[in-house]
């Protein structure tokens, strides 16, 4: 059901790779809701992808972008402005990976230049994409910009390696690029700090299916989906959440609050 949250409004959208990404979730919500917008991802994802289904769904042009690329992002921000006839109202970065996590490297055995590479995709890109912004004035005031993150920015996953680094520096160039986006256009920005997901990104994650499953037991709600996940940020996009800004915004069944959960408990009485 439909309620107009977006009617009348622009933006861009990061990361859509297939059916089972949080971005193409948030894509077909934001249609819904009457949002006009772009569709980005770099040119390798875009060929393993089938973001042109999702294109034709929601009447959206792909531009492809490098997000660790000014001149990508300056071409796309200037090309969706053209296209969608005005300013940006706004954004959805769902980028994230690590070259380390990908090989099955070893925390203790990093390789310096993918983490390098972890983070300059993962986080600094999301610096790149507001600053590239707020250059070429093209958000509209009011606008919102999102981030998706994990609590590993917060606590500790063996698994997620150099990651919850990437996602550490992610919640903290919202927060600092925040202030200054708030001060100079009142354009919010935000961080979506998301249940474990069965995207292809969080599957290629060591032991993911364990972690999935202790995370469902340890939420009092069970893990967020990634439909829910879309419908919450695409709350955060419209008019209904404009005094919110700075915020690493938990949205994981309870996870990020229990301690143990019932459900954990009777598992752990199995064991015995």
């Amino acid at each position: 059901m439909s309620h107009n949250l977006l009617k009348g409004k622009r933006g861009i959208i990061f990361g859509a790779l297939d059916e089972r990404s949080i971005a193409w979730k948030v894509a077909q919500v934001a249609h819904a809701e009457g949002a006009s917008f772009t569709l980005t991802n770099a040119p390798i994802a875009l060929r393993m992808g089938t973001i042109n289904k999702l294109a034709e769904e929601c009447n959206a042009e792909i531009i492809p972008a490098d997000a660790t690329s000014v001149e990508d992002l300056e071409n796309l921000f200037t090309k969706s402005m053209e296209v969608l006839g005005g300013k940006i109202d706004f954004v959805l970065h769902s980028i994230g990976m690590s070259p380390n996590v990908r090989k099955g490297k070893d925390y203790g055995d990093l390789n310096y230049d993918w983490l390098m590479k972890t983070l300059d995709v993962s986080a600094i890109s999301f610096h790149k994409v507001m600053q590239t912004a707020e250059k070429l004035d093209a958000m509209n005031e009011w606008g919102s910009i999102m981030a998706l993150s994990y609590i590993a920015a917060q606590r500790t996953f063996p698994d997620y390696s150099d990651m919850a680094h990437a996602k550490a520096m992610l919640e903290s160039i919202a927060r600092s690029y925040g202030e200054r986006f708030a001060r100079l256009k009142k354009v919010r920005v935000n961080t979506i700090s998301q249940s474990p997901t069965m995207t292809t990104a969080g599957t290629g994650v060591g032991g993911f299916d364990v972690f999935y499953d202790y995370a469902d037991k340890m939420s009092p709600l069970g893990n967020a989906s990634a439909e829910d996940c879309a419908k919450y940020c695409v709350m955060y996009f419209s008019d209904f959440t404009r005094m919110v800004t700075m915020q690493n915004l938990m949205h994981d069944g309870g996870f990020s609050t229990s301690g143990i959960t019932d459900r954990l408990i009777e598992d752990l009485k199995k064991d015995k």
